[in-house]
């Protein structure tokens, strides 16, 4: 199944969250995104559905190893490009909000060669 912007966007947020709360409700994921919570909700609705979340009967959102993968690739998409344009100038409010636009779009095959170059430049992106 493709995955689609906003989905990555949700998983994301939810693996975020998840390293930072020991449990993720749709609420904390609406307040990290700035959706309304009947979004929030009908999206993990559809991500439950398609089988990248799980949730319990206490609302606690966990991701599946599905899930897990893709909010882990688009994460770190989002990191290295970030931290990239931070070391070439761009302010950080900026460089996160057009690592958030690029994570999306960027191939997998350029974003190995961005890794593969920042690494042989010696700079540090973790």
């Amino acid at each position: 199944m493709e995955i689609h912007e906003s989905a990555e966007d949700y998983l994301e947020a939810v693996l975020m969250l998840s390293e930072k709360n020991v449990a993720v409700r749709s609420i904390d994921v609406a307040a990290q995104l700035g959706f309304s919570k009947p979004s929030v909700s009908i999206a993990m609705k559809k991500l439950r559905e398609n089988g990248y979340v799980v949730m319990d009967a206490r609302g606690f959102i966990t991701l599946t190893e599905a899930g897990h993968e893709i909010a882990e690739r688009t994460y770190e998409k989002h990191k290295v490009i970030s931290k990239v344009l931070i070391a070439m100038g761009v302010s950080p409010d900026v460089a996160l909000n057009d690592a958030c636009h690029i994570e999306h779009s960027l191939s997998p095959e350029s974003f190995e060669a961005i890794k593969k170059y920042v690494a042989k430049q010696g700079l540090i992106v973790e």
